[in-house]
């Protein structure tokens, strides 16, 4: 039995000679640290062997072997050596194959994982990148929709703006230049005028607000409020516009219970949907606003009678600019209602949605209590 200080003296020989070839081993691999991995494989390999060659020579010089015998036992090595370089170069290649061709996946037109056998880590990378090809093809189509909103947005835009600024440029000439001097006119004019300009004012605020919303700017004072408040106040406010239009108004709140909300933006979500309601409800026909607690959330439904909305539009009625064949804006104005009414509702962390109901459409809000 060899001798515990022999012992110690050979483990530390070895130690020391397979520390000075993994040092320069590790100096070859950052040298090489841009270059392939196949070539990296093989620098591993190369140092695998070198070690346990030089640990084999002290092991043999301090025990006295043979030459004989040390040849054979270097032979050995040597041969096992070169097995496993060529093992580790055989690995390297099928590991710059398999990179090869998810590179040429990635640099196509649309990522397609590659149909070769993959190692894990690389076939978990195809999925990554076909995951993120779809979320970027998703947010793609979502910003030329976008893109198209706005186009159309400012379309709009410019048309309601036109017709009534020649108005008033119109009405103010005439007036300049005294071609209408009785008073019935005059006041007619100066009525007019006024009108005009808070229809342009309501679009300007209409604007405003929704650039508010899309900046993600729009900063909530909430304040807690009864359900029945919030939707006697909508009433409120546009009863006048019901009863000229010859439109039945009735509201219903079947609970009590108060949410904490921002009073004036939510408000004004809701006036949007029932001034829209209003104004696609033909006369003699009824808007119906019902407010409930239901299952942790506040709901409001605005239901109308207009006659229905294109099961293709019901999708996009939302959307900035959005008119489809008749227009579900307030005010034939430029499509800002519902995009507003959707920000706000959004804002509180709640939902919006519509559907056709009965003789008309049922729009509904639902926010946290």
């Amino acid at each position: 039995m060899i001798p515990f200080a022999d012992l110690l003296l050979v483990v530390g020989y070895a130690t020391l000679a397979a520390v000075v070839v993994a040092a320069v081993a590790l100096g070859a691999l950052h040298a090489l640290r841009g270059r392939s991995v196949a070539t990296q494989l093989v620098v591993v390999s190369a140092a695998t062997v070198l070690a346990m060659i030089c640990g084999i020579l002290v092991i043999s010089l301090l025990m006295l072997i043979n030459d004989h015998d040390r040849s054979v036992v270097l032979a050995v090595v040597a041969s096992a050596g070169l097995v496993a370089m060529a093992v580790s170069l055989l690995l390297g290649r099928r590991l710059v194959a398999a990179n090869r061709a998810l590179v040429e996946a990635v640099r196509a037109d649309r990522f397609r994982p590659p149909t070769a056998r993959l190692p894990a880590e690389l076939a978990e990378l195809s999925r990554e990148l076909d995951a993120a090809y779809d979320r970027l093809a998703a947010a793609h189509e979502r910003e030329q929709a976008l893109e198209a909103s706005r186009r159309e947005l400012v379309a709009w835009v410019s048309h309601d703006l036109r017709t009534p600024l020649a108005g008033l440029r119109a009405m103010a000439e005439a007036l300049e230049d005294e071609i209408v001097d009785d008073d019935a006119t005059v006041r007619r004019y100066h009525s007019r005028i006024r009108i005009e300009a808070e229809r342009l004012t309501e679009m300007v605020d209409d604007l405003f607000e929704l650039s508010r919303i899309h900046a993600g700017a729009l900063r909530l004072t909430r304040s807690h409020v009864g359900l029945a408040d919030l939707v006697a106040e909508t009433v409120a406010g546009t009863e006048a516009l019901a009863r000229a239009k010859g439109v039945r108004l009735h509201g219903d709140v079947r609970s009590a219970q108060p949410v904490q909300v921002d009073t004036g933006e939510l408000g004004r979500a809701l006036r949007n949907l029932v001034v829209n309601a209003i104004r696609h409800t033909p006369g003699e026909g009824t808007v119906q606003i019902v407010g409930e607690v239901d299952g942790g959330e506040a709901r409001v439904t605005v239901a109308d009678a207009c006659g229905g909305i294109p099961e293709d539009d019901l999708p996009r009625v939302f959307d900035v600019a959005f008119r489809g064949e008749a227009a579900r804006s307030p005010g034939g104005g430029a499509g800002l209602g519902l995009a507003i009414a959707r920000g706000i509702v959004e804002a509180h962390a709640g939902r919006i949605g519509v559907a056709n109901d009965g003789p008309g459409c049922r729009f509904e809000i639902r926010v946290p209590i």
